[in-house]
């Protein structure tokens, strides 16, 4: 018979989810936290008034953008082609590729939408597509580089 906490794993892997620990916590939630603020990054330079009726007191991009860069530092640093650097090169490495892939976004949804029409639907789905695209592109990269590590 199977235990509750065999249930809850169970559970777990059939979400998608790890469990919670140290590690799962640093190299698998925060980067989807990451992918989370950075798609909320993306509506909020697309469509600065949605946003701004959803949370009409405080300007939240800066903290879309910590969350988005902890996330992409932590992805990048637990990454395979990482994992011969010393402990401070992986952690200006991951800075640097977040910041550089998270500004660079911010600067591309900057210029969209100064040519998108002003239409709240269409600079929304401009910017959570091309947020995606962007994602999807910086995910294969990291997947291609993991593939030149030898392994042993």
């Amino acid at each position: 018979m199977a235990s509750a906490a065999d249930a809850r794993v169970s559970l777990c892997g059939k979400l998608g989810l790890k469990p919670l620990n140290t590690n799962n916590i640093l190299f698998y939630y925060a980067p989807i936290q990451g992918v989370l603020s950075y798609t909320a990054l993306s509506v909020n330079v697309m469509n600065p008034s949605l946003v701004l009726r959803l949370f009409p007191k405080k300007d939240i991009t800066n903290v879309l953008l910590a969350h988005t860069l902890v996330g992409a530092s932590l992805y990048l640093y637990n990454r395979p082609h990482m994992s011969k650097l010393t402990k401070q090169q992986k952690i200006l490495y991951g800075a640097f590729g977040a910041v550089t892939f998270s500004l660079g976004s911010i600067l591309i949804w900057a210029i969209l939408r100064s040519v998108v029409p002003q239409n709240v639907a269409l600079c929304t789905a401009c910017g959570v597509g091309t947020g995606v695209a962007l994602l999807k592109i910086g995910k294969d990269y990291t997947e291609y580089l993991d593939s030149l590590v030898v392994k042993k």
